[in-house]
């Protein structure tokens, strides 16, 4: 393949930017396997210059079993690099992504991690999907003295007891999430069964959402953890029975299909009310579950929907954008998802961070973390979610949270609560410099 054919592939999504050592048009099952970088596109690259980019780490699970949402991550994080480089870079300077493939494994993770921080010298990273990772990776930010944008990991310890100084989660965790969702879950029914997927991200979820269950005076009957990745469910479903009212999941990507169908083919959804973390019903997983996931009752930071609070000129812009992105990996056009949005506004909230200190590299890292701790985002253009506070005390931010219900295959939101009502107690205790 020539150089110019290679170009022209790449131009519809990468916008002219040379990707080197690895051709990640469509993400394929090799993509950044190695690491890969996005170097800045040549017209803008004209425009800042002799000026030398940022290099912005990635790590991403580009195969394996969270592939689906990582590719949607890269969307997400990309259209705000290139939304951050076509208005002028930060601080002068034009930004570059340097990606990784985790391959899902965290052993593979944290391989890939240290190359990032050693060989490719970034200056910060934004990333990380899949919640073992993001934990097996966290001491590597601390040797290296590297910021570390959370982008997408929810295990409640990233942000309590595991949590560090160079670390920063810009979107929610399930103790916020849970305290926002437990009044209405009670008012379904008092007895909850929860299946969960049985790693970091669902023990811990499951523990916030039990806690938050019982404080409002319901009760958790059972737990059923199923590990990810398991393609028949059914053995371990089968076997929830009993007196209860309501069954929660907490389950994304493939898995959210398997546990959607097989839970409604043996009448569970029938049987009981049927409720979770809304990474069951995300815009990508919705094909696969048809009308399987009618009445499934969620709670997610971010729908692709044009209801108040979200039928904003900003999220119209988000959106029309991803969707267009989206649909040069995916033929089939997804929507975008959560994953899409926690990048993107990453991203966002870093520029802020890097703008705010006058961030240069790696020896301004101390100047960084004191302009993130405390950030206030205001809804608008880099963040069409809507506000968000980033906590000082253990650098987990707050932000609005939608219940919403399936009808007839789509998402209808039935409460917003406001980023104040989400707040949970901070635990966390950070080592000293």
């Amino acid at each position: 393949m020539t150089d110019d054919n290679r170009k022209s592939e790449t131009d519809a999504f990468w916008y002219s930017g040379k990707v080197t050592r690895r051709r990640l048009i469509g993400y394929g099952a090799t993509a950044g396997a190695l690491g890969a970088s996005m170097l800045v596109p040549a017209p803008w690259r004209a425009a800042f210059g002799a000026e030398k980019p940022f290099k912005v780490g990635s790590l991403q699970p580009l195969s394996g079993a969270a592939a689906a949402g990582g590719k949607t991550a890269l969307v997400g994080l990309q259209m705000a690099v290139d939304r951050i480089n076509k208005n002028g870079g930060i601080n002068g300077r034009p930004v570059e992504i340097v990606i990784a493939d985790d391959e899902s494994k965290p052993d593979v993770g944290r391989r890939k991690m240290e190359k990032l921080l050693v060989e490719d010298n970034i200056d910060v990273h934004v990333g990380g999907f899949l919640s073992n990772i993001c934990l097996a990776c966290m001491p590597q930010f601390e040797d290296t003295k590297v910021v570390n944008m959370i982008s997408v990991c929810l295990d409640t310890t990233l942000t309590t007891t595991k949590c560090n100084r160079y670390s920063f989660r810009t979107h929610d965790y399930a103790p916020s999430q849970a305290v926002a969702f437990g009044p209405r879950l009670v008012a379904m029914g008092k007895k909850w069964h929860i299946a969960y997927a049985d790693y970091s991200w669902g023990q811990s979820t499951r523990d916030a959402y039990a806690a938050e269950i019982k404080k409002n005076g319901g009760e958790v009957v059972g737990t059923t953890g199923i590990p990810i990745g398991t393609a028949d469910m059914t053995p371990f479903l089968s076997k929830i029975s009993g007196n209860f009212d309501g069954l929660f999941g907490i389950f994304f990507g493939k898995d959210g299909v398997t546990i959607g169908n097989q839970a409604y083919d043996l009448g569970l959804t029938k049987k009981y009310k049927w409720a979770g973390d809304g990474a069951i019903s995300e815009s990508t997983n919705l094909p696969g579950l048809g009308n399987k996931i009618e009445g499934f009752v969620g709670i997610n930071r971010y729908i692709p929907v044009f209801q108040p609070p979200l039928d904003t000129p900003a999220h119209h812009r988000f959106f029309d954008e991803a969707k267009k992105r989206l649909a040069q990996i995916d033929p089939s056009g997804p929507l975008p998802d959560r994953y899409v949005q926690s990048n993107y506004e990453a991203m966002n909230a870093l520029k802020l961070g890097m703008e705010k200190s006058k961030f240069q590299g790696r020896a301004d890292t101390e100047k960084l973390i004191a302009a993130m701790e405390g950030l206030e985002m205001k809804e608008g253009d880099d963040f069409p979610q809507g506000d968000k506070t980033l906590r000082k005390e253990d650098h987990q931010a707050f932000l609005r949270q939608f219940i919403f219900e399936m009808k007839g295959g789509d998402f209808k939101i039935i409460q917003t609560v406001e980023k104040d009502k989400t707040i949970f107690p901070a635990a966390c205790k950070f080592t000293a410099a």
